[in-house]
C-alpha cells in the first residue's frame, strides 16, 4: 500500500519505490538511447549522465539537487530528439517523486 506520493511503499520489500521507479526509467532511456540510429552533438553528455544516475540508485536514496541537475543535463543533451521524449518524461516524473520542485 503506497501511503502517499514520493513516499515508500509498504511491502514486504525493504527498497524504497522510488528508489526501484528511477531505476526502471533510466534503465529503459538508456536502452532507447542505445538503440537510437541518429548521433547528435551531446549525446555522450546524456549517456554519461545516465550512467551517473544509474550509479546513484544503487547506493540508495541519492540526493534531489544532484538528481535534478543530471535531469538538466540530459533534458538538455536529448530534449530535442523526439523519439526519446516518453523516456525522458519518465526520468523526470521519476526524479519528481524524490520532492517537489522549489516555487520561485
Amino acid at each position: 500500500m503506497l501511503r502517499s506520493l514520493g513516499q515508500t511503499a509498504v511491502t514486504g520489500s525493504d527498497e524504497d519505490q522510488r528508489v526501484a521507479g528511477l531505476r526502471t526509467a533510466v534503465s529503459r532511456l538508456r536502452r532507447e538511447l542505445a538503440t537510437h540510429p541518429a548521433e547528435f552533438p551531446d549525446r555522450g553528455i546524456a549517456e554519461d549522465e545516465l550512467a551517473a544516475l544509474a550509479a546513484m540508485v544503487t547506493h540508495g536514496v541519492p540526493e534531489l539537487s544532484r538528481l535534478r541537475r543530471s535531469l538538466l543535463l540530459i533534458a538538455g543533451a536529448i530534449g530535442s530528439v523526439s523519439a526519446l521524449a516518453p523516456g525522458l518524461s519518465d526520468v523526470h516524473r521519476a526524479v519528481e517523486r524524490f520532492g517537489e520542485t522549489p516555487r520561485r
